[in-house]
């Protein structure tokens, strides 16, 4: 069963150029819209296993956040073969995370 992986900056890289679909959830522990959209997140995880989950903590890697244009949050971020293909801003219904797999 997949988790949800928690990453700073050196890890991203790796994670994004070793998987073919990564899907990024750029949080904050204090937004409220993010804790709401967890479970999904965690749900998307134990569902998809053919797609790398992973969480990035903007207060703590801000760098990160400027890199990919983070103004607001949560930013949702899925990758394919290293390229962005996907961005959904704000809480969003789960049927919306599993179409931004596809």
């Amino acid at each position: 069963m997949a988790e949800v992986l928690h990453v700073n900056s050196q890890e991203f890289e790796n994670v994004i150029a070793q998987n073919d679909v990564v899907f990024v959830d750029f949080f904050a522990n204090w937004c409220g819209p993010c804790k709401m959209l967890a479970p999904s997140i965690d749900k998307l995880a134990k569902e998809h296993p053919e797609a790398k989950v992973v969480k990035v903590d903007v207060d703590q890697e801000p760098s990160l956040a400027m890199q990919f244009g983070v103004q607001s949050i949560p930013t949702l971020i899925t990758f394919k073969k290293g390229q962005a293909v996907n961005r959904q801003l704000g809480f969003v219904p789960y049927e919306t995370l599993e179409n931004m797999l596809k």
